[in-house]
């Protein structure tokens, strides 16, 4: 069974939690710095609606703290963080929203570098940045990006599974048809994956479907559909002790941030023989694409960087398949290692900082 966090561990689980309110913008936002061992913590901006204010802040704790591993993993020089606007309804001025937020931001002191999420956009990135703080995401959107990252692994992951090459021919059933979605149903289709699609809008559905020869799947059944991959590239904790009977899949592996409701998910998926691949090491493919730009890297170069996340994939269920453990415990290990080994060489007090915009 997972051990609950006590009440101290859950109080200080993040490095820095920042709340911040300015009335006269309706802004609400909470920010989370998770670990800043490896570098400034960078991570999205999601605005939306939550059930109370203890959602929200919950979220981005978890978030911040995927984040962590998943710019450790990739071998990037940030920590993790996460940010959440709380979306009270329409807002007069969006662009002044986003500024205030960023003045807010700034007051971390380039210890967050915030991204574009779910329910902000690269406008939105602009206009915090706008305050003067280092951003990413703020020219070019970086979800094609993630979402070649998503069908190395899934390809990986297939392939490990079956012992073959590619995935012709496999049924992959994409929940979400947003940025990463669409893009991500289109690239499989091209390696002659049969795709089905599900979203809660059933219009946008209905189009993607249409446009890689695939067939739509009701929202409300997704997770009970025949296929051989469920991608999961919307909402988080898709799986949870209510779920994982309902899946009818033999791999999980999508873009959602926080696929799994808890850890003990991963060891429900394996015990009914449903392989895993943590979320954080599929989607990583925009924050190494967020790096490639700081550094000027050629497209060609990110491509091979991005493409790489199938080989970490591949490793990740091979040693796990030996070891017996879930492809989660392996990948938090290794994480675990990245960031230790990087606290004995990092010099006492030095605070990390975004040192140029875009980073």
């Amino acid at each position: 069974m997972e051990r609950a966090l006590t009440h101290d561990e859950e109080t200080w689980a993040s490095e820095q939690l920042v709340l911040c309110r300015d009335e006269r913008h309706g802004l609400r936002a909470v920010i989370a710095i998770d670990d800043t061992t490896l570098g400034p913590g960078l991570g999205g901006v999601r605005r939306r609606a939550y059930a109370d204010d203890a959602a929200a802040i919950f979220e981005c704790r978890r978030l911040a703290a995927a984040m962590t591993r998943k710019n450790a993993l990739a071998e990037l020089p940030y920590g993790g963080a996460k940010a959440v606007i709380l979306d009270g309804g329409p807002v007069a001025d969006r662009a002044a929203l986003m500024r205030s937020f960023g003045r807010f931001v700034a007051r971390t002191g380039g210890a967050y570098v915030p991204g574009v999420d779910m329910g902000t956009t690269t406008a939105d990135l602009a206009a915090i940045g706008a305050a003067g703080v280092a951003v990413s995401c703020a020219q070019e959107d970086p979800s094609p990006w993630t979402a070649l990252g998503v069908a190395a692994a899934i390809v990986a992951a297939v392939e490990q599974l079956d012992g073959r090459d590619g995935i012709d021919g496999a049924t992959v059933l994409v929940q979400g048809a947003g940025h990463v979605g669409d893009a991500l149903a289109r690239d499989l289709a091209a390696r002659g994956a049969r795709l089905l699609v599900a979203d809660v809008d059933a219009a946008r559905a209905q189009a993607l479907a249409a446009a890689v020869g695939g067939a739509v799947v009701p929202a409300e059944e997704a997770l009970g559909t025949p296929c051989d991959v469920l991608a999961p590239c919307a909402v988080a904790r898709v799986v949870s002790a209510a779920t994982v009977d309902r899946l009818a899949c033999r791999v999980v592996a999508g873009a959602a941030n926080d696929t799994l409701a808890t850890r003990a998910d991963a060891e429900r998926l394996a015990a009914r023989g449903i392989a895993y691949v943590p979320d954080f090491v599929a989607n990583a493919g925009g924050v190494v694409q967020i790096d490639a730009l700081a550094r000027g890297r050629d497209e060609a170069r990110l491509r091979a960087d991005v493409l790489a996340i199938g080989a970490r994939v591949r490793g990740l269920l091979e040693e796990a398949a030996a070891s017996g453990e879930t492809a989660l415990t392996v990948a938090e290990r290794r994480a675990a290692g990245i960031l230790a080994a990087a606290r004995e060489r990092r010099p006492e007090g030095r605070t990390p900082t975004a040192t140029a915009a875009g980073a």
